[in-house]
């Protein structure tokens, strides 16, 4: 899973033999008062759960940043994920893997990677949050036992306005 490239969600989904949810945390994005360009840059933060048989799998927060029409139309409005945009274009990102880091939080082995992708047009800085190392070794049978661990993650970012509804949406199978 360290080297996936805009295709978490598709690599989670063939690792589990199952369908990935990506539940929409919040997405707050700069105003859009003109079309996306380098001299007019639009900016997203969010963050979604990628989740599997009601357990989190993921947890993505990103900064996105969109300097062309076409990318801006494919994220925002077409609400497609960051690394389906990509697929969309037709192009390869840029991948970059600036940190990855191990933590134990609540008894359990958490690990954390933070990678930018970029092509032209659109630049997302990622850290993804896996809550348990152990879904990796024990697959099927960690999936199924049950869990308190939504919302365990250390110092992961949740600035949900109160105003912003849960979206479910853009299931992989």
């Amino acid at each position: 899973m360290l080297a996936a490239q805009g295709d978490l969600q598709r690599l989670l989904s063939t690792f589990f033999a199952r369908p990935i949810l990506v539940k929409c945390i919040y997405a707050n994005a700069s105003p859009r008062l003109r079309p996306a360009s380098p001299e007019n840059p639009i900016t997203q933060s969010r963050q979604v759960h990628l989740l599997c048989a009601k357990r989190v799998l993921c947890i993505a927060t990103s900064m996105v940043t969109i300097t062309s029409p076409e990318c801006e139309r494919l994220f925002l409005d077409e609400k497609f994920p960051i690394g389906q945009t990509f697929r969309q274009l037709r192009r390869n990102p840029r991948f970059s893997l600036l940190n990855v880091e191990t933590l134990a939080v609540r008894g359990k082995r958490e690990l954390r990677r933070t990678y930018t992708l970029e092509t032209e047009g659109f630049l997302a800085e990622i850290l993804e949050v896996f809550p348990d190392r152990d879904m990796f070794t024990r697959g099927e049978a960690w999936l199924l036992e049950e869990s308190d661990i939504e919302g365990t993650c250390a110092g992961v970012m949740e600035n949900k306005p109160d105003w912003l509804t849960v979206n479910l949406g853009s299931v992989v199978h």
